[in-house]
């Protein structure tokens, strides 16, 4: 049945799909590399410097840099697993980024803190990629769906002030669009290797095609293609890109955590109409909200089942 095969194929297919096409993207590895090799351009003689805020930048970055990652330093800021929603960084974070050659980061509305970090930089031959910058118009306003428990305004927002759904990366189109932007920068700071980048960029490319192939092949002969959430739902790029749909409990960058009588009760009723045996959290949920609303659906022997939508990676996972 599909409602049970997408609980685990669509996790694997976000997971597999955006880092771990190629050996290099286990997550067993370390964030940082030691290994230091000389290099032509703005930075010879030096070991190439790069960071980033999240896990798949940081695993795309080494599929395109191939075998020159073990050659460059990469570090991966929220390596502990902190949430990207609540992360700040620490002194020793800011320096980092002060200096180093390239600084890869999202853009949303969870980086405010980035343009303090970037006032401090040091290194006038920084590059520097905003992934929400580079998807431009294909980046997309985060919606409110039926069902869903509205969000209160901060003091100082503006209410009429569209905000944009962040998770870029949970797209294996959005990747091949970000990684490219990743081989372009890579290219301008070692024009040496520049040409190996690029062969790395089209191996992995191909390997994300045919992902998304097999994943079109399976959404294509699903009779049900709905997903229902218990959580916060940060996959809107990922059931666009297939055409499912969903409700949830919350958006996706909703810092709300209760839901109320109404959503769960509407989101039960869901599970009701649809015939769901499965209900989805993101990583790191209690499931409460989950087993809440199965509780309050007619059969209440639904399965929950986790989405991992990389947001919290630690470097040992």
């Amino acid at each position: 049945m599909f409602k049970k095969t997408i609980a685990y194929t669509a996790a694997a297919a976000i997971l597999l799909g955006t880092t771990a096409c190629g050996e290099s993207s286990s997550q067993q590895e370390t964030a940082e590399s030691s290994v230091t090799e000389s290099k032509n351009d703005s930075v010879t003689g030096e070991q190439l410097s790069i960071v980033c805020t999240i896990f798949p930048e940081y695993d795309w970055v080494k599929q395109i840099l191939g075998d020159h990652a073990s050659h460059a330093e990469i570090t991966y800021l929220l390596d502990s697993g902190v949430d990207l929603h609540s992360y700040q960084p620490t002194a020793a974070d800011m320096a980092k980024i002060a200096d180093c050659d390239l600084f890869v980061y999202i853009g949303g509305e969870s980086d405010e803190w980035v343009e303090d970090a970037l006032a401090e930089a040091v290194n006038p031959d920084m590059q520097t990629i905003n992934l929400m910058e580079v998807m431009g118009d294909a980046a997309k306003e985060e919606v409110v769906k039926e069902g869903m428990e509205p969000e209160d305004e901060e003091d100082g927002e503006d209410a009429d002030e569209p905000e944009y759904d962040e998770h870029v990366w949970l797209s294996l189109k959005n990747a091949k669009t970000l990684c490219t932007e990743i081989t372009d920068r890579l290219s301008i700071l070692d024009s040496a290797n520049k040409d190996a980048y690029k062969a790395n960029l089209d191996a992995y490319t191909a390997q994300l095609d045919k992902l998304d192939g097999d994943f079109k092949a399976l959404i294509d002969g699903a009779s049900q293609k709905v997903l229902v959430f218990g959580d916060r739902f940060p996959f809107r790029y990922f059931v666009d890109d297939y055409g499912l749909d969903y409700f949830a409990a919350f958006a996706g960058c909703s810092a709300e955590t209760e839901a109320s009588f109404d959503t769960i009760v509407f989101l039960a009723e869901k599970m009701d109409e649809l015939g769901c045996g499965t209900i989805f959290t993101i990583e790191n949920s209690d499931h409460k909200i989950a087993q809440t609303v199965i509780d309050n659906t007619k059969e209440k022997n639904q399965n929950i089942a986790e989405m991992n939508s990389l947001q919290s990676v630690t470097k040992d996972q």
